[in-house]
């Protein structure tokens, strides 16, 4: 076939013509470009906040690279893989990356818990704003370790789960209590509970067996764990606004070609605003769906209670400033004047 092809050379208009062919002969015997799939983990379901960003992620990746990159999700912690686990687990290669709830992973870099440090942000916009400021502080923590952020996702406001009304401070050295950091387990401890810093899973298992009647997370976090089988109610203490951090691997995103990689980029820009523009309504949602499913809401919460714990977190927020560094403690400052 080829000398047929090469016979019209002579005339421009049928050179074109013959090289076109002679390419789409050439393309139709190469092999297909390699593609390249991620398996990505989180703690928390699929109709979790968290669990949403994931399948999004997947979604706008596969259309913007034309599937030359996929990513497989696991949910519901089905890898057996905590958010504290998951950088480890990453660099082993058991993953390419992940969803991690931030407070878990601030053993890495004081920095990654910023997000959880107790009632500096209480309001959606000051929660945006702040992990702005704080988005290249966590990258440059991820960096030093081998890996890439790729979106933020915020979170709705932490409150209390709980197995019984909370009256007020007194009602909280009757609760064994999971808490969902190191931070807010000091915090928790010196209010009078008792508490520790669990993962999920592990707290579910704790919860189950009746050693557990309260669970520190948010609406979203407990609605899709269906707290509410065991804890029917819920204390809106607002007590932070975590965000959970997806990250991939270094080298699994350097080792794209740079027009993938700017569509990988493009599509985590893209989940991350989708991210933010679920936090608007995701709250007044979480509330109708546990309203609808039994458990009794306090909110406000009762003043005593928000004085204890604003009280003794003062000490843990002035301990975190000491350990992250300048710039991490210019954004609280700039958050506790908002």
């Amino acid at each position: 076939m080829l000398p047929d092809l090469l016979l019209p050379m002579r005339f421009p208009a049928k050179r074109i013509r013959a090289l076109l062919a002679l390419a789409a002969l050439i393309l139709s015997a190469a092999p297909a470009a390699a593609q390249v799939n991620w398996r990505m983990t989180t703690e928390y379901p699929e109709n979790n906040i968290s669990g949403i960003g994931l399948s999004s992620f997947a979604d706008r990746v596969a259309a913007r690279t034309n599937g030359f990159v996929s990513v497989t999700n696991a949910f519901d912690n089905q890898l057996k893989i905590s958010s504290g686990e998951m950088p480890r687990s990453a660099l082993d290669g058991r993953i390419a990356g992940g969803d991690a709830f931030a407070g878990a992973l601030s053993g890495l870099d004081p920095v990654l818990g910023l997000s959880t440090l107790p009632f500096l942000v209480q309001s959606v916009d000051i929660a945006h704003a702040a992990n702005a400021r704080a988005r290249p502080l966590y990258e440059k923590a991820l960096a030093a370790r081998g890996l890439k952020l790729l979106y933020l996702t915020i979170w709705p406001a932490t409150g209390l789960w709980s197995d019984r009304s909370l009256a007020g401070a007194d009602d909280l050295p009757k609760l064994n209590l999971r808490a969902y950091d190191t931070n807010s387990s000091e915090v928790m401890t010196a209010a009078g509970a008792n508490a520790q810093f669990l993962p999920m899973d592990k707290a579910l298992v704790g919860l189950k067996e009746h050693q557990l009647n309260a669970f520190l997370t948010s609406g979203d976090g407990g609605a899709g764990r269906k707290l509410w089988d065991f804890l029917p109610y819920f204390t809106a203490i607002n007590y932070a606004m975590p965000v959970s951090i997806a990250f991939v691997r270094t080298d699994a995103f350097a080792a794209l070609p740079e027009p993938m990689q700017r569509e990988v980029l493009a599509a985590a820009a893209e989940t991350e605003q989708s991210q933010f523009a679920l936090l608007a309504h995701r709250t007044t949602e979480n509330y109708a769906r546990m309203r609808d499913n039994g458990v009794k809401i306090a909110e406000p919460a009762p003043q005593s209670l928000i004085a204890a714990l604003r009280t003794v977190a003062t000490p843990t927020i002035a301990a975190w400033e000491a350990q992250a560094g300048a710039e991490a403690t210019a954004i609280v400052e700039w958050a506790k004047q908002q």
